[in-house]
Parts: C-alpha cells; structure tokens; sequence
C-alpha cells in the first residue's frame, strides 16, 4: 500500500470524550455551587436567630411595608440578624406577598424558617379598651386618645358632624353624646380611625338598645337616652337604679323640674368641681332647676342597666330622693318627708 493511502485518525471519539469530560466537569461544578449555595442558604434558615434572655418580642408592621423591610423591623427586634436570605426564603415558602401588617408578639429564639411560618399565620395584638357606664363622650375621647387610638379633637368634632351622624339610624341629633355605648372593646393596630372607631361603639349601643324591654314607656328612645343618662349619673348603688327612674319619671308627669345636679354640671364650661347657688340659678339647656322637663340630650353615655331602668321603672310614688353619703339614698314621697331627710342625712 503507498503511504499515502493510509487514512488519518479519527478524531469523533477524541471530541466525544472532552464533550463528555466537559459536561461531566460543568455538572459537577454546578453541583459544588448549587450545594454551597444550598448549606449557605440552609444554614441561614435552620440556624435560630440572636439568643436573647425573654421568650417574645413585638414587632409593629405598618400597611406597605416592603418583605427587605420586614427583616430590618425583625432585626431590630432581635428575632433575626438582617440578611436578604429573609427576603429570598418568604419566596421560596410562597408567602412574600402574604406577610400580614399590625402589631404582633412573636416568639424569640426562633429559627427564620419557624419565624416566618409563624408571622404569616399571626394574628394581630388585641387591646381591651373598657369604657365605664357614666362618661361624657370628652372623657371618652381622652381614654382612647391616652393610648393614641385616636386624635381627640378630631373624636369630639366627629361625634358632632351632622353628616357623619346622619349615617346611623338616630334621628336628627346634634351630637352623638349618650350613644358612645359603654363595654369593653378589642383594637389592633394600625388604628382603625376616629369614625371606625366611633361607629364600633354607636352599633353596639343599637344592638344593646334593641335586646331591651320595652315596657309600656311613652318617652321617645332619645327622651330614654336622655333620661338614662341622668339616672347613670345620679346612681351609687346599682340596685337603686329602678326607684331613681322612678322618681324622675314621676316628677316628668307631675310636671315637676328634675331639679338634678349632674345636668347642671354638664351645662357648665370647665366645671371646677363645686356647684354654687348661682350655677343652680344660671339658665342652660342642661340646668333643670331652671328648665321643664328634660334637658336637650344625654348628658353621658348610660349602661344598658339605666336604659332598662328608664324602660321599666320601679312602681313608686317617690318624688324626691338626697344621698345618705354612703352611695345610697333615702327617697322621698313628698317635700316635707324630704326637707326631715335633707336635715338628717346632709348636715
């Protein structure tokens, strides 16, 4: 054979064996990164965050708080060190879009992972806010401002707002003072606003007014509202509410003035804490020793039992009552029985 017949060698298995060595090597690299990638990643998510000495911690979460910003509330907090490994494992878990907003307590020495299994699954903090039987809607508005639930003027100029008031089944009142019912209330924040907050206590105080027995009552539910508000103020011992209502119902169909203390003082401007003769003798809408009748509305906000009081009174023929100093009161059917108790009990 001449030599130039001889064929050349092959070169297919020598660039199928790098193809292959290639891949081999790319695949392995992968590998490597892909399980350094994967401890670094895993690490981070089972390994608990800042060992701290107390069980839980808040976090507040406002409304459009980004997930990178979230990690830096948790950081600070001391739930977690910051890391965009955060960020990274609320995708993967599918719950980057699903981080709720609010106040939250949170348990500490957590790893990432449980911390955010459990902040997508938490429900916000409750706060009990008790408003007791007998307040005026100021001092309402005081008690929930004290916690920066709400601005107070704003509170006070809302329960005024004809428009606002006309959202609710009430009439044509001036103000919603008397309807701001007394009970005990859950908040979570972010605050719900001055008219949520409002509304809440209005619809309970409808709710409230429609489980009531009616009785045989003539007055108006505003007249009842009213009327309940006085016999809340005068009131030291609950079981006396139903003779209380009693006696100013009584007077109200002799056409007697209520002649009660409470009104006057609401009447009053930044009342000082004594009432004077010459207060029982200045005209207001509130003073009934000067007034017939009924003053022009609630001079508080009344708990159901004075509601009910108003609604279905004890049966008496008292016309007077004064305060024996203990809370409780001796009544009175007539002026000369009562001047004998005023000596007795108010010397």
């Amino acid at each position: 054979m001449h030599p130039s017949d001889v064929p050349e060698p092959s070169t297919d298995g020598k660039n199928k064996k790098n193809l292959i060595k290639g891949v081999f090597l790319t695949s392995l690299f992968v590998f490597i990164v892909s399980a350094l990638v994967a401890g670094w990643f895993g690490y981070y998510a089972l390994t608990p965050g800042p060992e701290v000495t107390y069980p839980q911690a808040t976090v507040f979460i406002d409304r459009g708080t980004s997930v990178e910003k979230i990690g830096g509330l948790l950081d600070e907090a001391r739930l977690l060190d910051d890391d965009v490994r955060f960020s990274l494992l609320t995708r993967i878990l599918g719950v980057s879009s699903k981080l709720p907003a609010g106040e939250f307590l949170l348990s500490t020495n957590q790893t990432p992972l449980d911390l955010i299994n459990q902040l997508a699954a938490a429900r916000p903090i409750q706060h009990s806010i008790t408003i007791a039987e007998g307040l005026s809607a100021e001092e309402i508005a005081e008690i929930f401002a004290k916690e920066n639930w709400v601005d107070k003027k704003r509170f006070i100029d809302l329960i005024k707002d004809h428009q606002f008031i006309s959202e609710f089944d009430l009439g044509s009142l001036t103000s919603l003072e008397g309807y701001l019912f007394p009970d005990t209330y859950k908040l979570t924040r972010p605050t719900p606003g001055e008219a949520s907050i409002i509304q809440r206590l209005v619809n309970r105080c409808l709710q409230v007014w429609n489980t009531l027995e009616k009785g045989d009552s003539r007055l108006s539910r505003h007249e009842v509202f009213t009327l309940a508000s006085i016999v809340e103020k005068e009131t030291g011992k609950g079981e006396e509410r139903l003779l209380i209502a009693s006696v100013f119902l009584n007077r109200l169909k002799r056409k007697m003035k209520l002649q009660s203390d409470p009104t006057v003082i609401y009447g009053i401007e930044n009342f000082n804490g004594t009432l004077t003769m010459k207060d029982l003798k200045t005209p207001t809408p509130y003073n009934t020793y000067q007034i017939s009748g009924l003053p022009s509305g609630p001079i508080c906000s009344p708990g159901e039992d004075s509601l009910q009081a108003v609604l279905t009174p004890a049966d008496s023929k008292y016309l007077y009552f004064v305060s024996k100093n203990d809370g409780s009161h001796q009544f009175s059917k007539n002026l000369r029985e009562h001047n004998r108790a005023v000596r007795k009990y108010q010397r």
